[in-house]
């Protein structure tokens, strides 16, 4: 038995498609933009009992605002954000897209908010 390596003539060898960037789909955006554009809020179990406790409510649209200012706020380097609305102040882990609790904003106005580094101000 001969164990040395034959030349093949390259008419048999296979043949393989050029190597594709796996992480680009075929109209150009890559993994991390399509994820982005597709996370939504995550409420934590904290603030999910804030709000209820605290008789938060948000409609829908408020919360699809609030996820669209969050994505902004994450793409100029935002990491710990405030969001304050009409009805209610909420802290927001923009690096982790999570709702870490929430307020009304009688209560958010004795308070004093640190470890923050942007806020999102939102008039509906």
């Amino acid at each position: 038995m001969d164990h040395r390596i034959h030349q093949v003539p390259r008419q048999h060898a296979l043949q393989f498609p050029a190597k594709q960037n796996p992480k680009v789909d075929s109209n150009g955006l890559d993994f991390k933009s399509i994820l982005q554009e597709k996370q939504e809020l995550i409420i934590s179990k904290h603030a999910s009992e804030r709000l209820q406790e605290r008789n938060i409510h948000l409609n829908d649209q408020q919360w699809q605002l609030i996820n669209e200012k969050v994505t902004e706020a994450k793409q100029k380097g935002i990491t710990d954000s405030l969001v304050v609305m009409n009805n209610a102040a909420l802290l927001v882990s923009a690096k982790n897209h999570t709702v870490v609790t929430a307020m009304n904003l009688e209560e958010a106005s004795n308070r004093i908010f640190t470890n923050i580094n942007g806020t999102i101000l939102i008039n509906e």
